[in-house]
């Protein structure tokens, strides 16, 4: 299972990237939606605005957030949407897009660990 995790600003070569998931709740500024070239935006995936508010807020620490954000994958929506990204991973791979400034500390890092696991 191939599973990257990069920046939707990084430039990427033709079919490099298999399949191209947005994993933002938010588009990102300054991308044009072809440019983007996704191929998928779950948005059931995303953290919820009140997590992303409070990761960013001065409260918010990482550990935490992975803490909150993997009981949000928990819930049924969520985790039938995790199952079947995992099946496309199965079948080649998948590349998880985000705006994050720092994908190691954000909600892709978790996403694609969880997404790693089974």
């Amino acid at each position: 299972m191939s599973i990257r995790v990069r920046r939707i600003y990084d430039p990427s070569g033709p079919g490099d990237d298999g399949v191209r998931v947005l994993v933002d709740r938010l588009w990102p500024r300054g991308v044009s939606k072809e440019a983007a070239g996704i191929d998928e935006w779950p948005k059931a995936l995303t953290p919820s605005h009140e997590l992303r508010r409070w990761y960013h807020g001065p409260e918010g620490g990482y550990e935490e957030f992975r803490r909150r954000y993997e009981a949000e994958l928990a819930v049924p929506e969520a985790a039938e949407a995790l199952e079947g990204l995992r099946e496309r991973a199965r079948g080649g791979p998948v590349t998880l897009l985000t705006a994050a400034r720092n994908p190691d500390r954000s909600h892709t890092s978790v996403l694609a660990r969880l997404l790693a696991e089974r």
